[in-house]
């Protein structure tokens, strides 16, 4: 006796059979973007839609803006900050002592040193 499966003949995340018959294509406009190193970049969006001011580059990566004559430039990368470097911007020397005498108080009247 052979097994019958329901989903015989088609793949799994495959669309409908026939797409056209079931509903119609929204409209749609071509906008192009141009990235730093020249290259263009052509997306299919919807007539009605906003497009975005970057897309980014699908060959170098870099952000690319509708302006062809002038594309924007290299984003600026971040040094990578430790979490004291982050404190340290928050705070003055002045602020972190207080802080550290006001815990260190709180600390000697639990142990009963005060």
């Amino acid at each position: 006796m052979a097994s019958s499966s329901a989903i015989r003949g088609t793949r799994v995340g495959s669309g409908p059979a026939r797409p056209l018959e079931r509903c119609e294509p929204a409209p749609r406009r071509t906008v192009t973007y141009w990235c730093a190193n020249g290259h263009s970049v052509d997306r299919p969006m919807a007539v009605d839609a906003t497009p975005p001011a970057t897309w980014d580059c699908p060959r170098c990566g870099l952000p690319a803006g509708r302006d062809a004559q002038n594309p924007p430039g290299r984003p600026r990368t971040e040094p990578y900050k430790s979490h004291l470097a982050y404190v340290k911007e928050r705070r003055s020397d002045a602020d972190g002592a207080a802080i550290l005498a006001e815990a260190l108080a709180k600390l000697r009247q639990r142990r009963g040193e005060l």
